[in-house]
């Protein structure tokens, strides 16, 4: 298992656009990926589950990924978001 904590530095929060984004990206991989926030965990390959955590600018969210291609899963999250989203 590997993880990693982002912080949302987009004015807008974790919205529909980068959202789809994320979910897409986690999609590519086998690995099991999550995103934690504000106590709640939920699938990063589901774009519901992203939309209900109400992630806005200034908060922090944690990346999980297990599986075998995990590494790989983090690193393509990680480019998401700091294309689109934080830090």
């Amino acid at each position: 298992m590997q993880e990693k904590t982002f912080t949302i530095t987009a004015d807008t929060g974790v919205h529909a656009r980068p959202a789809t984004l994320l979910v897409n990206k986690a999609g590519q991989f086998e690995s099991e990926v999550e995103v934690a926030y504000n106590g709640k965990t939920v699938n990063l390959k589901s774009i519901m589950g992203v939309m209900s955590l109400g992630v806005p600018k200034g908060a922090e969210i944690k990346v999980i990924a297990q599986g075998n291609d995990e590494e790989e899963a983090l690193k393509g999250i990680e480019e998401v978001i700091k294309e689109h989203l934080g830090e």
